[in-house]
């Protein structure tokens, strides 16, 4: 196996691990906010907070390796913050 197709391995998995990441915190905010009874609980916004960092953070280490790309990297971060407003507001829309 050449280098580089050790390389190209390696960036595919770190891609696939970093967007598992940011699965499992779409999922986790969903069901957090399923049993919150209000979204401005201070709570929920500390679990956001927290794992929307640690996930900006593993990102930044996996494009300063060079194992993602700068712009997949914040394509990542992007898409997941989208993805969190949309669940919010169709929580929000469920609530009225």
């Amino acid at each position: 196996m050449a280098a580089s197709d050790t390389k190209i391995d390696l960036n595919e998995k770190a891609q696939r691990l970093l967007q598992e990441d940011a699965d499992k915190i779409e999922k986790l905010i969903a069901i957090q906010m399923e049993n919150l009874t209000t979204r401005k609980c201070p709570l929920y916004e500390e679990v956001l907070d927290t794992q929307m960092y640690g996930f900006s953070r593993a990102v930044d280490f996996a494009v300063r390796t060079g194992l993602v790309e700068e712009g997949a990297g914040k394509l990542l971060i992007s898409q997941l913050e989208r993805n969190l407003a949309i669940l919010y507001e169709a929580l929000e829309t469920k609530e009225e």
